[in-house]
């Protein structure tokens, strides 16, 4: 008789039952650092709006629409949002067709986000009328760009610096037109089912 088939059941049971529950705390820790690390990127981005919409399809004027990640209400305007979560060195310029990411040995390439970033601003200042529109593609703290950045395009940490918290009900004369335009918005978008931290 070998030495396996002397277990007795309930210890084979019991194993299984720890083998489980590790697998299990495994699991669920994995998920709760994620959680935590989107929340903590979703407050990074929206940290200095006063007002901001997630994943949403903004109409393109032709029955379709375009996916923007975050858009935001500043003092300055409506923000476009693009947040690319890519990890790497990050070779990219204006008038470059392809961005060239570097991460040890591993090396692809991915189409220039400017033009995409134009076609959503123009979607969004159709919509939201003389209310002021920016964009930005904000890249996470993963990226790198020894080269320096392209127009438009920010790391995560400085977007509060470009446009920083204010005290939007001490200025509520002034932002009364910026509100009216965001309303509008919020009334024409939809939920994007095409959501990613790209």
């Amino acid at each position: 008789m070998d030495e396996l088939s002397r277990v007795p059941p309930a210890a084979w049971a019991v194993g299984l039952g720890a083998a489980a529950l590790v697998l299990a705390l495994w699991w669920a820790w994995r998920w709760y650092r994620h959680y935590r690390a989107r929340r903590a990127l979703r407050a990074a981005v929206t940290g200095g709006a006063a007002d901001h919409l997630i994943n949403a399809l903004v109409p393109d004027g032709m029955g379709g629409g375009f996916h923007v990640d975050f858009l935001l209400l500043t003092m300055r305007g409506v923000i476009v949002i693009d947040l690319r979560d890519v990890r790497g060195n990050i070779f990219g310029g204006d008038q470059m067709a392809e961005w060239t990411v570097m991460d040890g040995p591993r090396r692809f390439t991915f189409t220039n986000p400017q033009s995409a970033l134009y076609d959503r601003i123009a979607a969004v200042k159709a919509v939201a009328g003389d209310v002021p529109v920016e964009g930005r593609i904000v890249f996470t703290r993963r990226a790198r760009f020894p080269k320096g950045l392209p127009k438009w395009t920010l790391m995560v940490d400085a977007l509060r610096a470009e446009f920083p918290p204010v005290e939007y009900q001490s200025h509520a004369e002034a932002t009364a037109p910026l509100h009216a335009g965001w309303q509008r918005l919020k009334e024409a978008v939809k939920p994007s089912f095409m959501a990613d931290m790209r």
